[in-house]
């Protein structure tokens, strides 16, 4: 049982096992083996508009059978990618990202024989679309960029919160790769083919994670697996650059399967919808199911395993904690106009908060007690100043332990102007947002608009936004 808005409720969670990695294709057939409809992805697929189709089959890997969900774009499956250099026995060719950014006098087969091998560019334990990695410029194809595949994932007839799910999944692929390659995100794009591929996966991957219909996703520890990956680059070893910077954070392992078993929209699947990394959690299980990757591995059966079910007990609040040390002065005979100007002082050098309590001294005096919570580091010079700016004769100090809710920033717009809103998080839930009171009371100062007017619009815009994205 969860406690939310005053009222209790069943927490359904769903755990997901990545003993043998996951990719895009290994978590959608876990979805449907666990009781996401079919049609709900293939009717994805189709509102999509973008040429693709799914195939849905049970296969067996190592003994166990799981689901397989396989993308057919332009009349072609995707191909693990050693299956592909095998059937056009091109060893050791070089990697089909980096033809896919190739002028066509550089590429062995000119542009359709690009296009193809951009196509069936895969990684080792599913049929992950291809991330090109880097600016498209040299590409000949149409490259798909992040605002373009926005729109797309926009204009679909699926829901504002698979769509917020969607477009964070592929920022996620975005912003890593642009800090690897040291550009801006929008430069990033990806091949016309591969493009297709991966706004099936990941926009199924987000309708799918919905219709399970949890309230949390739990993840395991991942094996990343071994050896080395080719890359639009170069080869480099497992797990490729962009799946580490996706998993930080995350506990990764390797069990010394030379392969790689995580690729970056796995991570990417994984780093959007996980709350949490943990052993398996203590849950009455309702359903579980298998997803398939393509490859067969000796004595690791390539799945991942979901298991959905209900919350045994509440989850332990993932809050962070952090030290803060305590200044403390009582004041009898400050003047009042002072505190003002002390505690502006105190907020400019640093102090995480400054407030005043009345209290009653000894022999009956009135007076004022001030607390300033600041770093350990700070507190020296905070001390300092109280001692220089108030009448104080002693300050008391302590360090003390407080969570902190996740907390970020989104800008807003309104009719006068961009406002911040603080989003505060726990367990990867909003408990709570507040349009910032400078930004609100700047723009109604300026534009002679009441200040509450100016928070409610702010507030009103936040609160419509899942619903347009």
């Amino acid at each position: 049982m969860c406690l939310r808005g005053g009222f209790w409720f069943h927490m359904r969670i769903a755990y997901l096992e990545c003993f043998s990695g996951i990719s895009g294709d290994m978590f959608l057939g876990a979805l449907v083996d666990a009781g996401v409809p079919p049609r709900v992805l293939e009717e994805t697929v189709a509102a999509l508009g973008v040429g693709a189709r799914l195939e849905i089959s049970r296969v067996a890997r190592s003994g166990i059978s799981a689901t397989k969900v396989d993308v057919w774009v332009a009349g072609e499956k995707d191909l693990p990618r050693e299956e592909y250099w095998a059937k056009e026995g091109l060893a050791r060719a070089p990697s089909p990202a980096k033809m896919a950014h190739r002028h066509d006098d550089q590429s062995p087969g000119g542009h359709d024989h690009e296009h193809e091998q951009a196509h069936n560019h895969q990684h080792s334990s599913g049929a992950d679309p291809s991330w090109a990695g880097a600016p498209a410029p040299h590409s000949h194809g149409h490259a798909r960029g992040l605002t373009e595949i926005r729109e797309i994932i926009r204009k679909a007839a699926i829901s504002g919160t698979a769509k917020k799910t969607a477009i964070t999944i592929f920022e996620a692929l975005g912003a890593a790769e642009a800090k690897i390659h040291q550009v801006p995100v929008e430069q990033i794009h990806f091949h016309e083919v591969g493009a297709v591929d991966a706004i099936a996966d990941i926009v199924c991957a987000a309708v799918g994670a919905e219709a399970l219909a949890v309230d949390e996703f739990v993840c395991s520890p991942l094996n990343v697996g071994g050896g080395t990956v080719q890359c639009a680059h170069g080869t480099f070893p497992v797990p490729a650059p962009a799946t580490v910077e996706l998993l930080k954070d995350a506990p990764v392992y390797s069990s010394g399967i030379q392969a790689e078993l995580v690729t970056p929209t796995g991570a990417a699947i994984v780093k959007t919808l996980a709350r949490r990394f943990a052993a398996f959690p203590e849950m009455r299980i309702e359903k579980s199911g298998f997803g398939a990757g393509s490859r067969e591995f000796p004595g690791l059966p390539n799945v991942i395993r979901l298991t959905v079910g209900e919350a045994a007990s509440l989850p332990v609040t993932q809050t962070p904690q952090e030290t803060v040390t305590v200044l403390e002065a009582n004041l009898d005979d400050l003047n009042p106009q002072v505190f003002g100007y002390v505690m502006d002082r105190l907020l400019e050098e640093g102090a995480l908060d400054a407030f005043c309590m009345a209290v009653q001294m000894k022999k009956g005096r009135p007076g004022t007690l001030l607390t300033v919570l600041c770093k350990p580091e700070d507190a020296g010079k905070l001390a300092q100043l109280i001692f220089t700016e108030t009448t104080t004769l002693g300050v008391r100090r302590r360090d003390e332990t407080r969570q902190c809710l996740e907390r970020r920033w989104e800008n807003v717009p309104t009719p006068w102007g961009e406002v911040r809103i603080k989003i505060a998080s726990m367990n990867g839930h909003v408990t709570n947002y507040a349009p910032e009171y400078e930004d609100c009371r700047r723009i109604a100062a300026e534009h002679h608009v009441p200040l509450k007017t100016v928070m409610q619009e702010a507030a009103r815009v936040y609160l419509g936004k899942g619903e347009k994205t």
